[in-house]
């Protein structure tokens, strides 16, 4: 489960971005998959990336149909991208499997009252198959994910990041940076194949930086460059401990060679 990143009862800053940052090996899609996909050609029988990012682009245009969050979506890219690096699909299956995708995102994310019959998202989205076929797929997506659906996205780190930077600025500070735009640049960054490779957590940082270059306001611009920098350092150390901890168990679990 996420950590909650604001209210009354939120937890501090560094015990949310550890236990994000402890999940995200676990919820990457696998880098072998990912480079099948890149190296494909696009003769109509495999996955490539022109059809991954067609694919997401849809899903965006379900997100702003809907009225559905921007976790919502970010989630269902999270989903679409993993399962697709752990199975080999054909191209004429890949609507149903982003649709499968989504609608586990929505019913993760969305309030119960939102969350729409699976026959009028199929309506909407014009596709051909079937309230059943969207099931068994469904369960299919479910089963090769071992059932692992709430994952640490980008948007996650993106406003814990935001938070936390809001947090250690003046008032007069606080309205350069926009969090709105920084989502809108996030949801591009999903519907690009290229991102899919990037760790959430970098690719957040990476927005936050390059908003923060891009601010004129120089009276500000020191405070905000210090406030970021101390977020970078944060994160560097809790990942390095992260990695340490992931390479030890790995050792542990190696067995002993005989003599």
């Amino acid at each position: 489960m996420n950590p909650t990143v604001t209210g009354t009862r939120a937890l501090p800053f560094a015990v949310q971005l550890k236990a994000l940052t402890d999940q995200e090996f676990r919820y990457q899609p696998k880098l072998s998959g990912l480079r099948i996909i890149e190296m494909a050609h696009d003769n109509g029988l495999r996955m490539t990336v022109r059809l991954r990012e067609y694919e997401v682009k849809d899903l965006l245009s379900l997100t702003r149909f809907f009225g559905f969050s921007a976790e919502t979506f970010s989630l269902a890219v999270n989903l679409l991208d993993r399962f697709l690096t752990v199975m080999k699909i054909q191209p004429k299956h890949l609507s149903c499997v982003g649709l499968s995708c989504f609608y586990i995102a929505v019913k993760t994310s969305e309030e119960e009252k939102n969350v729409p019959m699976a026959n009028e998202l199929i309506r909407i989205s014009q596709n051909r198959f079937t309230v059943s076929d969207m099931m068994r797929m469904e369960k299919i997506i479910l089963e090769k994910l071992n059932w692992n659906v709430k994952a640490p996205t980008a948007l996650h780190f993106l406003r814990l990041f935001y938070s936390h930077i809001q947090n250690t600025l003046d008032d007069d500070c606080k309205e350069i940076v926009n969090i709105e735009r920084l989502e809108a640049q996030l949801k591009a960054c999903h519907c690009s194949f290229t991102f899919s490779k990037v760790k959430p957590s970098l690719l957040a940082l990476s927005l936050l930086a390059l908003e923060l270059q891009e601010q004129h306001d120089h009276e500000h611009v020191d405070k905000l460059l210090d406030a970021f920098q101390c977020l970078q350092q944060q994160l560097t150390g809790i990942q390095r401990k992260t990695f340490e901890m992931f390479c030890n168990g790995k050792r542990e679990k190696r067995p002993t060679q005989r003599k």
